[in-house]
């Protein structure tokens, strides 16, 4: 076969190319031996995991490995089997979550699967046979008619009026109109083949033949299939996060154990034994146990708000990554537009109105409109045709022109269909006084070389050469903005001609005006990007459309400014660059038109390797790959395919862009708040940390296991889910996004936990040095067990006081209001009364080791709670006037 591209050849090229006839198509016997050799006409389905190895792949983290270790320790080394079962709860809850939320990755080549036609009108051995679509094969000769659904990728042999929507593939929202001949230019884009037709196409008008020549995974569907399988799965910025937040943690873990260990042996405090498990002991202490649970519940918390505001996530992680997404690359076709065509201008009488003014009573555009048309209309009000035809009509519906009862009045008599060499349509209606009316629409530059004529409201005049150009003024400036210009023309006649074509009827006609049409932005759609812009985040257009609309409609959505050409690329002048040049200039554009599906990927990766976090939306096939490539992918619920929203991790049910906007500020909220909770847990398991090894240093008797685990289980893991669901703090959206290397730990929180815990530890021991320092009970066992107990409550209250600290890295808790989240009070009541229990209640002092404390003991204990919300209240206080300064 030439190594010329099938739409570069002529179509005899490509029959004997294919070895098949174009009247007679293949023999049965051939067919089936193509089909033997080559395979169905069907897409291959990515290697699916089983539920074993999805449920097994979650104990790959680091993090929960470390806890995994921890539980083995805490069991079988220091036999606390309690804290080893809530350890090995933990990880279990964790991973379940995980193979829950994991359960669907992989539909997207699934839903392509689906997609196939059922069957397929084809010519085998010289009759036309129905043939079930995966059994064609290449050669086949296909037969297509409005309505019917292309089966694989077609070389047109006829087309009469044929013309086919491949937005879902191509992203260009107006039917292509298609022809037979040979196209010539070297490379050309799917967009503008139009001699071809592709699998999953929809045919909208006339009729048409072509021949297969690709099937299965080699058709252009096939191809995006093969890109999203071999596409990496991407890593989130939180899955990152806490990658190197276990990193860290055991690192500071082994460091402090070692330490004890050695410090503890040095000084002979214990024997071998002994001290080896005071330090693992110390080790277990160290681990945030809840902390993967505790982040899983925040974000489930997270999928179920955002899910009320129309943002239906798919995967966890989603939830936390728009919140530090740097750019959203959006398709244009129904994402920031309608995905409608619509009449947004009409010129006549020499000026230029808005459509919603609606047409002069006297001029008959409104009716040439209507009647030059092919729409259909069903009893349920559904228009059925070409959606630059449906526009019109919908447009007359809007302003009262009842198109059955025009009909009824000036039936249909006779018609010059529509051609694309002529670009013209006209019908011929009988009028009630005998005459007939000639209404002809079509393209400006064709029709007005038609017109004789002007008509100015009830006044006809022979037409000039100054109002030719006046009209073509018009029409440049409408085009201009991206509108899809048709001109109106008509005249009436006595008779009927004998013969009626273009030449017999379309000729001496009279200018009725130009209708300017536009596939527009949502209305909510400008504002969104306006604030998107106002949080830091760069939206981009990315679409399949032609470079004046893309660019014409990234102005008027405010996503570049007007005249600003530079901004704008085409698929084409992206291929003439390379990698490393694209990586330069990459910043520069913020609007891509006449792009294909592997463009998309390009610009994706381009971003990502600057270190972007890239948010990319669509709803067709050809966006699926791009989904997948990026950060977080967001597909339409509405007018996307079951592609595109099997390959996202997060989908618009609404469809609407601003949705995106909500989605970012949860997202925020949903990384604030995780902040809060690690911020708390780690700081108050260094203040655990600290009061053990300055206990063991100093020679002072230890917290039991039982004190460790039961402040870790009560005041750790409650308040740190209710923080999980802090209010929105001020402000969120005017702050630049974090971007991809921030963690955990940016913005202070690193700081916050290392000297909040070291604040902790500081005041839990001070309450120890005073009970053994100015003791109530005599003997010196009473006076330790009572300052031991008194170093329990204070550890476990001032974390809980400490709880009200966090609610805001830097803002005043009188700010951001103390209870506001009523979760978060129950949680704290809750805490504080399972912790008051174990003392309070008599026959828990022998099981958790504590004594009975007198009223001074309780105010000092009090006191240390008290305490740690006044000092970091005034350290942030210092901290704000430094910054203001």
């Amino acid at each position: 076969m030439t190594q010329r591209p099938v739409y570069a050849q002529t179509p005899e090229e490509v029959l004997a190319a294919t070895a098949t006839d174009a009247t007679r198509g293949l023999s049965p016997q051939d067919a089936a031996k193509r089909l033997a050799d080559n395979g169905p006409n069907a897409l291959a389905k990515g290697e699916k995991k089983t539920l074993l190895q999805r449920f097994l792949a979650q104990f790959k983290d680091f993090m929960i490995i470390v806890l995994l270790v921890a539980a083995l320790v805490a069991g079988v080394v220091v036999h606390e089997w309690a804290d080893a079962g809530i350890i090995l709860a933990v990880v279990l809850l964790n991973a379940v979550f995980g193979v829950f939320q994991e359960s669907k990755a992989e539909e997207a080549i699934d839903a392509l699967a689906q997609m196939a036609t059922p069957n397929a009108h084809v010519r085998r051995g010289g009759a036309v046979e129905t043939v079930p679509s995966p059994d064609l094969v290449v050669g086949d000769i296909v037969l297509l008619e409005a309505g019917d659904v292309v089966p694989a990728d077609l070389r047109l042999l006829e087309s009469a009026n044929l013309k086919a929507e491949e937005s879902a593939l191509t992203g260009e929202s107006v039917p292509v109109e298609k022809t037979t001949a040979a196209l010539d230019g070297g490379e050309v884009g799917i967009g503008d083949r139009t001699n071809m037709v592709f699998m999953n196409a929809n045919i909208t008008y006339g009729r048409g033949v072509g021949v297969v020549v690709a099937t299965g995974m080699q058709t252009e569907v096939g191809r995006i299939a093969g890109m999203i399988n071999a596409a990496e799965e991407t890593t989130t910025p939180l899955q990152e996060n806490l990658k190197q937040l276990g990193k860290s943690l055991t690192l500071m873990i082994l460091v402090i154990a070692a330490i004890v260990f050695a410090v503890g042996l040095w000084r002979q405090a214990a024997s071998l034994p002994e001290m080896f498990l005071t330090a693992i002991s110390l080790a277990v202490a160290a681990i945030p146990e809840g902390l993967p649970a505790i982040v899983t519940i925040i974000l489930a918390l997270g999928t179920q708000k955002m899910a009320k505001r129309n943002a239906l996530v798919r995967k966890l992680p989603a939830v936390e990554t728009l919140g530090s997404t740097d750019i959203i690359a959006s398709d244009k076709t129904g994402t920031l537009t309608q995905n409608k065509m619509t009449v947004e201008k009409v010129y006549y009488d020499g000026a230029l109105h808005d459509a919603a003014a609606g047409i002069a009573g006297g001029n008959l555009m409104m009716t040439i409109m209507n009647f030059a048309n092919d729409t259909k209309i069903q009893e349920d009000g559904e228009m059925l045709g070409d959606p630059t035809e449906t526009a019109l009509v919908a447009y007359g519906k809007t302003q009262g022109f009842d198109l059955a009862a025009q009909l009824t009045a000036a039936p249909r008599v006779a018609e010059v269909p529509f051609d694309s060499e002529r670009k013209l349509m006209t019908t011929i209606h009988r009028l009630e006084d005998g005459r007939f009316l000639i209404a002809t629409k079509g393209a400006p530059d064709q029709l007005l070389k038609r017109v004789s004529q002007l008509a100015t409201g009830d006044v006809t005049a022979p037409l000039t050469d100054a109002d030719r150009a006046t009209i073509l003024a018009a029409n440049t400036g409408m085009a201009k903005q991206a509108l899809r210009v048709l001109m109106m023309a008509y005249k009436v006649i006595d008779t009927l001609p004998t013969t009626i074509d273009s030449a017999s009827v379309e000729t001496d006609l009279i200018f009725a005006g130009l209708v300017g049409m536009i596939d527009p932005e949502r209305p909510e759609a400008a504002k969104a990007v306006a604030e998107a812009k106002a949080a830091g985040i760069r939206p981009m257009m990315i679409t399949g459309d032609h470079q004046d609309t893309a660019e014409a409609i990234a102005v008027r959505l405010g996503i570049i400014d007007a005249g600003d050409d530079a901004a704008v690329i085409t698929g084409a002048e992206l291929d003439a660059q390379s990698d490393e040049e694209f990586a330069k200039n990459v910043t520069k554009y913020s609007v891509y038109a006449r792009v294909a599906p592997e463009h998309k990927v390009r610009i994706v990766n381009a971003w990502q390797k600057r270190g972007k976090v890239v948010a990319m939306t669509g709803d067709g096939v050809n966006d699926a790959p791009a989904l997948k490539a990026a950060d977080i992918g967001i597909g339409m619920g509405i007018t996307g395919t079951e592609v595109s929203k099997g390959a996202s991790d997060m989908v618009l049910a609404d469809d609407n862009f601003s949705t995106i906007v909500i989605a970012v500020e949860e997202g925020r909220k949903v990384f604030s708040n995780i902040q809060k909770s690690i911020q708390y847990l780690l700081s108050a398991n260094l203040g655990e940390v600290l009061t053990l090894f300055m206990m063991t240093m100093l020679g002072w008797d230890l917290l039991a296991p039982v004190h460790i685990l039961w402040i870790n289980l009560v005041t750790d893991t409650f308040p740190a889910i209710a923080l999980g669901v802090e209010p929105t703090e001020p402000g969120i959206m005017k702050q630049k996004p974090r971007g991809r290397k921030s963690n955990f730990f940016s913005g202070g929180v690193g700081q916050a936990v290392v000297w909040q815990g070291l604040l902790e530890g500081a005041l839990t021991l001070g309450v120890y040095f005073i009970g053994i320092t100015w003791p109530v009970h005599s003997g010196n066992a009473a006076i330790h067990a009572d300052a031991l107990t008194m170093a329990y409550a204070t550890l476990g209250l001032i974390q809980l006081f400490h709880a009200f600290n966090v609610k805001s890295i830097h803002q005043s808790l009188f700010t951001v209001g103390a209870f506001r989240n009523k979760a978060f009070n129950w949680a704290i009541l809750a805490s504080f009364l399972l912790l008051a229990v174990t003392i309070l209640v008599p026959g828990f002092n022998g099981l958790f080791h504590v004594t009975s404390l007198d009223w001074h003991q309780w105010a000092t204990v009090l006191g240390a709670g008290v305490a740690i919300i006044v000092i970091v209240e005034l350290v942030k206080l210092a901290l704000r006037l430094r910054k203001n300064k």
